[in-house]
């Protein structure tokens, strides 16, 4: 529940303060489709949970969790909404192209999802764990230890909490439990010291008591009006719809490690259908399997904190408190939430792994790295007012280099870990066809994209020739491998 708040509370952020949409378009039409996405995908995963636990006969089953896709988040604030308000200035609008862009990836997902299984079987461990490790690490835990900075003494209370109940298993008086626990100290403080006049800038007080709105997200025809333009999105959107079908592969091999083994397909499915239905309903972010089961698990969930999670979002959206929640939690306190799931599934990555394929885990987190520093070189860039074009020398070759590396990260990171992992057990025909499949991305855009955007593009049309270029590379690599002599395998040792 605190993730999908947290994820709500950096949309709504974004979209008002950053792009100035009218706040009843964002809390009344894009928060309670969004809100329905969430209900649908947790209510089926309780459900696959409680049929996988009677079975087998094992009670220790952990539903899947499942809430707003965080990279979408900023994708399609910064991508897709904002863009599409700052041209038009209409709000109505924007909130269906929102949804038509949904609508579009949800369909994309659920012909993607036929193939998630046999992903599973063909990629190792090294390459599904490392590349969603790398998104755990770098965007879910990093960018949010930021905000601890916001507000230090809430943030670093609730952090504090966190990491004593949920890393070290310190008991909490009253067996309180420690996420709880931790947001309602860190908010506490957070008032108390707003109160005070102690935190920097403003006096901080207290949201207005909520005022029920009812706003029932039912199926409508509205994003019909935004498909036309929607459509120029697509090669933006395809790409964030792909990334969460391979991380979908990837949960569910998390899930698998940590002792619940769920049909991929299923889990697909479930989160594409759910896409669909919060894009018809006025959402404007996709849903997908959350990262965080092995750390959900250790938490003590099972199948009734996603049936809760799904209650709460689900009537949050349709009665309309989520907007009271959204203004009341602080991102310092909510942040320590995140930073735990980013260290949780960054550990398993390497545990769950083969010890011998540690080094394919961290290489695959190069790409995310590579994102990373193009997300903040670019914010860098907008504040002074300086587009990339105006780099020069080894600025703009290294800025252009990091851009291309951090495009389609997700999808670098599982193929750069499977092809390592291949060739540390010395199976030098599958690495070959790792470096192959890189090649035809490439051209593709699905990954190295010189686009500021990301966008893909026809191979016979680049938007630059070292496109080509890279391709060859990967090329070489594919043909060094194949007539490379094949020692004997590692596999087992």
């Amino acid at each position: 529940m605190l993730d999908n708040m947290s994820g709500l509370i950096i949309l709504a952020g974004i979209l008002t303060t950053a792009f100035g949409i009218p706040k009843d378009i964002v809390l009344y039409k894009m928060l309670p489709g969004s809100a329905i996405g969430v209900l649908f995908g947790d209510l089926l995963f309780t459900w696959m949970a409680v049929r996988l636990a009677k079975k087998t006969g094992n009670h220790d089953v952990t539903a899947m969790p499942l809430g707003l896709d965080t990279p979408s988040i900023f994708g399609m604030a910064f991508g897709v909404l904002g863009p599409t308000y700052l041209a038009t200035h209409d709000a109505i609008f924007t909130w269906q192209v929102g949804m038509a862009t949904v609508v579009l990836m949800g369909i994309f997902k659920i012909a993607a999802s036929f193939f998630g299984p046999w992903l599973r079987q063909t990629v190792p461990r090294a390459g599904l764990l490392g590349s969603i490790a790398a998104v755990a690490l770098l965007l879910i835990a990093y960018l949010p230890t930021l905000k601890l900075f916001t507000s230090p003494v809430a943030g670093f209370l609730s952090l504090g909490v966190v990491l004593a109940s949920l890393v070290a298993r310190v008991r909490l008086p009253f067996r309180v439990p420690g996420a709880l626990a931790g947001i309602a100290m860190g908010t506490a403080v957070y008032y108390l010291l707003g109160s005070l006049g102690l935190l920097a800038g403003e006096q901080i007080l207290l949201p207005h008591v909520p005022e029920l709105h009812f706003a029932l997200p039912l199926p409508t025809l509205e994003f019909v009006k935004g498909i036309p333009k929607a459509l120029t999105f697509l090669p933006l959107s395809l790409p964030f719809a792909l990334a969460t079908v391979v991380g979908g592969v990837d949960v569910t091999e998390s899930a698998a490690a940590a002792g619940d083994e769920y049909p991929t397909r299923d889990v697909l499915l479930v989160e594409a259908f759910g896409t669909l239905l919060a894009g018809v309903c006025g959402g404007v972010i996709q849903s997908v399997p959350y990262i965080g089961h092995p750390a959900y698990k250790d938490m003590g969930g099972r199948a009734g904190y996603t049936l809760a999670t799904a209650i709460f979002i689900g009537l949050g959206g349709i009665l309309g408190y989520l907007s009271f929640f959204v203004e009341l939690l602080p991102e310092a306190v909510v942040a320590p939430i995140l930073i735990f799931i980013g260290m949780e599934i960054t550990a398993q990555a390497f545990e769950a792994s083969p010890r011998r394929h540690a080094r394919a885990v961290a290489l695959s987190f190069l790409p995310a790295i590579a994102c990373l520093l193009q997300l903040e070189l670019a914010l860098m860039l907008s504040n002074v007012g300086k587009k990339a074009q105006a780099l020069t020398g080894e600025f703009a070759v290294s800025y252009h280099a990091t851009l291309m590396l951090g495009n389609g990260f997700i999808v670098t990171s599982l193929l750069w870990g499977g092809a390592i992992a291949a060739l540390i057990d010395h199976k030098l025909k599958q690495a070959a066809a790792f470096m192959f499949c890189s090649a035809l991305a490439t051209l593709c855009g699905v990954i190295h994209s010189p686009l500021e955007s990301g966008a893909m593009f026809l191979p016979w049309a680049p938007p630059e020739p070292f496109t080509w270029h890279l391709a060859a590379g990967y090329g070489a690599m594919t043909l060094l491998f194949l007539v490379l002599p094949t020692p004997p395998s590692t596999e087992g040792e």
